[in-house]
């Protein structure tokens, strides 16, 4: 038995309720009967931004979802589309329809207001834009990356269905001015370039043709009105063509005993537009204007129902492909070919099993993947996804009840990325759960170096704040300056990608490198200047006698300590000539007793070593219990830094000879470590005094403070002592808590 399958008739705006709960059962029904009679009476007398009716299109909108197959909650949801929009509690949808439909509702409200990125125009003005190819990728994921269930992106793709149609009703109804048209265009632009192409990768086919075929008759008009004159034949009259064919090749083939399914639908205009461009064919060298497929039960079956297609109609020369034993380079797999059908029409058939049709649906070899022309290696991931969502589509039709097909679609949550938005509408894409300085740095490695505040939908907060799908991102940025060494620590989640750290260490060695770099060569020319030789030395020379590849090198070196200044001067020595006075070895740091005044006599213990001279590092301050290590420095003693801080690291691993273990003694506690602390605030009148009265109630006593102002935003940094690093958490917190401040950080 061969069975017959064509696309459902899709309602119009004014069709009655019974269509719309078409296939549903009772306690469905009755959810969308109360839908129905609750959202009328709010859409009464509202319109879109497009001037249709709002009542209308949501009838419009349940019906397009009701002829794929949706259930009962999605169409409710459809028909409350616009309601998260008219209330002004949103709690007051869940009471009345429950968290799932609310969930629906306002996840295509949040799909709805993605208008103004999508079409390009600010304050909602319709602009017509080229958008790059890479840019509507990332628009398209998105869209399916915003929603937790991919119902949500079924509501809206049968929404644009119902604005599409309508514009076309009201063109043919009534003369447009020109801004109305240009408007229409820019929907058509954004609808081709968004919406038709998620409706082809999700299967929906009833969307993706009549998207296309609405969105190219105003792109084009000119090209659409020629080729619909060209086919010469109105949709109805070709889709009765199609169902004849498929009646008479049906019988056919039942005849001869294969089993299979046939499915036929007349080629869409903009489809025919596509091929004519794309092949350079005029409109009498297509043979694929209507078209069949056949899925049979085995291979056998394939060539079989060949047979028959050129038994019943004349087969056209060079017009077949037999995809089958020789299968395209992807993989695809079909036979085609191409006969003078009824009525002496051309007709393409393509035959093919039903694991073939499976993988050019969902496989390497869906259509999408080829007419789009993209393929990359590090998107196959988000292929896969794609391949699932589609097969959820295909599914729905056997899962029973609306529970099933609900658990099944939540579990299709594109969850790896999140899409936020630029203040001029550009889409950024970070790793999910980033901050504002991951999409800073994502935009421009400077704006990340330079981030100190951020806005999200406006509102300022701090930089650890993860960005949500959807939301409009604003960098507050100073003239110049660095990243914070707070932004490594991975407890306090600042960053997130794996770009953004890479960019944040490099600015930091490299910041590093230069300072070391100054300083070597401020102590090679002082040292220049001891031995009355001047700016004239040779410095690649002197590079290559200390073994160094060059001054760069030689000043680094310097810089680290890595050369001392004995040997420095033998070698200028040298290269004037002079008699070269013996080098002593570097001898190691003797012991020295601190003097009773010392900052730090009694409160660092250096393991292995007995009254050395010690310094707390000034690049990371340490305080107790702060974990620390301690390093040999030439002439100046042990440094003690904190094990995290980067120098250190940097120091340890160029020279870990020099590397000791320390830690706190009986008499750090009680003592004052001078630390200091980075804020950034709304800016406003009584801040400084605010800040200053948190820290004093906490004994802290502040010895300096910076501040500067950009943009109302304040950055500030108080220097002060503490004793342990419970007081300074403590100082945190206080600060934190005056109003207006959004991020505090050690110094």
């Amino acid at each position: 038995m061969v069975s017959i399958v064509q696309s459902p008739l899709v309602l119009g705006a004014g069709a009655a309720f019974e269509p719309l709960a078409e296939g549903l059962p009772e306690a469905e029904r009755e959810l969308l009967a109360r839908a129905c009679a609750w959202a009328e009476p709010l859409y009464a007398g509202r319109t879109l931004s497009t001037g249709e009716p709002v009542w209308p299109h949501a009838l419009a909108l349940a019906a397009n979802l009701a002829a794929i197959g949706m259930d009962g909650v999605a169409r409710a949801a459809g028909i409350l589309f616009a309601a998260p929009k008219y209330l002004a509690a949103l709690e007051e949808l869940g009471a009345q329809f429950g968290p799932e439909v609310a969930s629906l509702a306002v996840g295509a409200e949040r799909l709805y207001q993605l208008r103004v990125t999508t079409r390009g125009g600010p304050q909602g003005r319709a602009v017509v834009r080229e958008t790059p190819a890479a840019d509507t990728e990332v628009l398209r994921k998105m869209v399916l990356a915003m929603v937790e269930d991919v119902r949500v992106v079924l509501i809206r793709l049968a929404s644009r269905t119902q604005t599409m149609r309508w514009m076309a009703r009201k063109v043919a109804s009534e003369e447009e001015s020109a801004r109305r048209l240009q408007e229409r265009a820019a929907y058509a632009r954004e609808t081709m370039d968004i919406y038709a192409p998620l409706a082809n990768r999700l299967g929906v086919w009833q969307f993706k043709w009549e998207l296309e075929d609405l969105s190219f008759r105003f792109m084009e008009p000119e090209s659409y009105a020629r080729i619909a004159r060209m086919l010469d034949e109105k949709r109805a009259e070709r889709e009765q063509y199609i169902a004849d064919a498929i009646r008479t090749l049906a019988a056919e083939l039942e005849s001869v005993g294969v089993k299979g399914e046939i499915h036929g639908r007349p080629k869409h205009i903009y489809s025919i537009w596509n091929k004519m461009k794309s092949k350079g064919l005029d409109f009498s060298e297509l043979y694929d204007v209507r078209a069949l497929r056949v899925i049979v039960g085995d291979v056998k079956d394939c060539y079989t129902a060949l047979g028959v297609v050129h038994n019943l109609w004349q087969p056209v020369s060079q017009e077949f492909d037999d995809y089958v034993s020789r299968p395209k380079g992807n993989h695809y797999q079909s036979l085609h070919t191409a006969v003078l059908g009824p009525q002496g029409r051309t007709l393409e058939v393509q035959i093919r099993t039903e694991e073939m049709h499976r993988h050019a649906e969902l496989g390497i070899a869906a259509h999408w993947r080829y007419k789009e022309g993209r393929q990359k290696p590090d998107e196959q991931g988000f292929d896969d996804k794609i391949a699932w969502l589609r097969q959820l589509l295909a599914w729905r039709d056997e899962v029973a009840g609306g529970a099933g097909w609900a658990e099944s679609t939540r579990r299709a949550a594109l969850d790896d990325a999140v899409y936020a938005i630029t203040p001029l509408g550009k889409v950024v894409d970070i790793p999910a759960g980033g901050t504002p300085i991951d999409f800073a740095y994502a935009l421009h490695t400077d704006l990340g170096h330079r981030c100190r505040g951020a806005k999200l939908d406006g509102q300022i907060v701090p930089l650890e704040t993860p960005i949500r799908n959807g939301q409009r991102v604003e960098i507050l940025a100073a003239k110049a300056g660095g990243p914070s060494r707070d932004w490594l620590n991975a407890e306090r989640g600042f960053v997130k990608s794996a770009r953004a750290r890479q960019k944040i260490r490099q600015w930091f060695n490299n910041h590093d490198l230069a300072d070391t770099i100054a300083s070597g060569r401020a102590a090679l020319e002082r040292e220049l200047r001891r031995e009355g030789g001047g700016s004239q030395a040779n410095l690649d020379a002197l590079a290559v006698k200390l073994g160094c590849a060059g001054p760069d090198e030689l000043f680094a070196a310097i810089g680290r300590e890595e050369v001392n200044l004995r040997a420095l001067q033998g070698a200028l020595r040298e290269l004037r000539g002079g008699a070269s006075r013996p080098v002593e070895p570097e001898l190691p740091v003797r012991p020295q007793r601190r003097a009773a005044g010392s900052d730090t006599a009694g409160s660092v213990l250096v393991v292995g070593m007995d009254q050395v001279l010690t310094q707390l590092a000034r690049c990371c301050r340490p305080v107790p219990p702060d974990p620390i290590r301690g390093f040999v420095t030439r002439g100046r003693g042990v440094s003690v830094h904190r094990e995290d801080c980067l120098n250190f690291r940097r120091l340890s691993e160029t020279n870990p000879e020099r590397v000791l273990d320390a830690e706190w003694g009986a008499q750090a506690a009680g003592r004052g470590y001078p630390v200091e602390i980075a804020v950034v605030a709304q800016d406003r009148q009584g801040l400084l005094r605010d800040i200053g009265d948190a820290l004093a109630r906490e004994r802290l006593n502040v010895t300096a403070v910076r501040t500067q102002s950009r943009d109302d935003v304040a950055y500030m940094h108080f220097a002060f002592p503490v004793g342990d690093l419970a007081q300074l958490k403590r100082a945190f917190a206080v600060v934190k808590d005056v109003q207006g401040v959004i991020r505090v950080a050690r110094g």
